[in-house]
């Protein structure tokens, strides 16, 4: 599995990193901001992207809509504090496979 994890806290890049030293991950990218993580998705085409919904420069959920349309085999799941049904219905509707 390829992972490109969007988050803008470098905490959440320490955590999601062991992945990468599992044998299940072919590699790891981290994009620190929303332009970032579409730019990272559309070189390395990987197959999931961990998305924060609250992203600097582009928010997560249009993000979302930018990856899912120009990388439509990458899986989006979005993760994020914000409570808000309506955020999430919208991560959901720009193509997010889930939300929490």
């Amino acid at each position: 599995m390829t992972v490109l994890l969007a988050d803008d806290h470098a905490s959440s890049a320490t955590v999601f990193g062991r992945c990468s030293k599992r044998e299940t991950c072919k590699w790891f990218a981290v994009a620190g901001n929303g332009r970032e993580a579409v730019a990272e998705a559309q070189r390395l085409r990987p197959d999931i992207v961990i998305m924060d919904i609250a992203m600097p420069e582009l928010d997560g959920v249009e993000a979302t809509r930018r990856i899912v349309e120009k990388c439509p085999e990458t899986r989006v799941l979005i993760l994020s504090n914000v409570s808000e049904r309506r955020a999430h219905l919208r991560a959901l509707q720009a193509g997010a496979q889930a939300t929490c």
